[in-house]
């Protein structure tokens, strides 16, 4: 497939996620370290949780003029903010393409929606690699010039399949892991690799409707909403940290038909609204829960 994605100009700009207890000062702290070594301030958003008395921000800055170095920037900043608050922080660059692995099984919608805002240019991502359980979509990664790995996992193999896929995560140096309707569950090893940087779409407003056909069991209880949830993979299956959740209204002249089709609409735009938050690095989780910047 010809690629038609826009040639973009990386920015050159750097991000501080950032949380900690709540203190007075911590906000104009960060601010005047970034503002003192010429660091022009493009995004700044935090919150404070009253209840938990912890402090989040985002805090986004161009490089150009800044006087650190961008391999020194994490020390001076330990050094010199984060030991005397004690902050957590994780320091990002919007040059670097995080690299994500698809991991599919039988249905399509999903990676499709991915897939055609990759080519489109919209999500400043690298994607080199398919890897599924199930050999029909291959020809979906091939009209798109992805590497496609067919694994077939069963009760006997499952442990040694989930190795080869781990070899193929790091052959590809793979950033973070999204499971487009992948149907299998993933091992607490495999998860313990890859920590909130698993994303998986469920088929409901979680909880509910669990099983292998969620929206025959919504028909059948006359259900007016119908929901998605797109999560962080926990070893606590379906109960990671939420990054986005939306619902539909449906109505008694609905058909399971049209439920399904609803629904695979609305998890198409639910996964891939966490995978372009998870991207811009807009997403802190603390003790099972997200922070999700605007």
């Amino acid at each position: 497939m010809q690629s038609i994605r826009k040639d973009t100009v990386p920015r050159n700009t750097a991000i501080f996620l950032i949380h900690c207890m709540d203190k007075q000062g911590i906000l104009a702290a960060v601010t005047e370290f970034l503002n003192e070594n010429r660091g022009n301030i493009i995004y700044l958003d935090q919150h404070v949780d009253h209840e938990e008395g912890l402090f989040y921000m985002r805090v986004e800055w161009e490089l150009d003029k800044f006087a650190i170095p961008r391999d020194k920037i994490s020390d001076y900043f330990e050094t010199l903010i984060a030991r005397k608050f004690e902050i957590k922080f994780s320091l990002h660059f919007s040059d670097k393409k995080p690299r994500m692995a698809l991991f599919v099984s039988s249905l399509s919608h999903c990676l499709f929606d991915i897939l055609s805002r990759y080519i489109a240019g919209d999500w400043e991502t690298e994607i080199p690699v398919i890897i599924s359980n199930h050999e029909s979509l291959r020809p979906v990664a091939q009209r798109f010039g992805i590497d496609f790995h067919f694994i077939e996992k069963n009760k006997e193999n499952k442990a040694e399949q989930e190795q080869a896929e781990l070899q193929l995560l790091k052959k590809y140096d793979i950033d973070f892991v999204v499971l487009a309707r992948y149907m299998q569950v993933l091992s607490d090893q495999f998860i313990s690799y890859y920590p909130n940087r698993i994303i998986n779409i469920h088929h409901s407003f979680l909880p509910a409707f669990a099983g292998a056909k969620p929206y025959h069991a919504a028909h059948a209880r006359g259900v007016k909403i119908i929901g998605a949830t797109s999560h962080y993979v926990t070893a606590d299956l379906d109960a990671g940290p939420i990054i986005v959740q939306d619902v539909v209204r449906i109505s008694h002249i609905d058909t399971v038909d049209s439920l399904v089709r609803k629904g695979r609409d609305l998890e198409k735009i639910v996964l891939s609204e966490a995978v372009y938050k998870h991207l811009q690095r807009k997403i802190l989780v603390y003790n099972n829960r997200t922070v999700v910047f605007n």
